[in-house]
């Protein structure tokens, strides 16, 4: 089992932006790689960015390419999703993800952290 624990979420005015931060416990030893997914009221669950363990291979959605920028801190098991310009679009619960491949829906999700943008 893979614990993940979001934090950094808010309220933030578009232009502005937020960090969100995610932490890895349990049997993490497996993770090939670590992100985001989020999900507005609505609509279906999305794929934000991902980032691999080893290499720190970033991939992003079309929507926030530009816009966001991913990391990780191996040895803090954290990734780190920087938003900056944000728009009312982004509003969204995002949901921490370890993933054992990206061609697979996430095995492991957090709790999820709510983002609002305001116009």
């Amino acid at each position: 089992q893979v614990q993940l624990v979001e934090s950094g979420g808010g309220l933030v005015q578009a232009g502005g932006s937020l960090r969100l931060s995610c932490v890895a416990s349990g049997r993490t030893f497996g993770t090939y790689a670590m992100g985001w997914f989020r999900q507005a009221p609505g609509k279906e669950r999305e794929f934000v960015a991902d980032i691999t363990h080893s290499e720190g291979d970033p991939y992003y959605a079309d929507s926030v390419k530009g816009r966001f920028t991913i990391s990780r801190d191996n040895a803090k098991n954290t990734v780190y999703l920087q938003m900056n310009s944000l728009k009312p679009e982004d509003t969204a619960v995002y949901y921490c993800v370890s993933r054992s491949t990206r061609a697979s829906w996430p095995r492991y999700w957090g709790q999820g952290t709510q983002v609002t943008v305001s116009s």
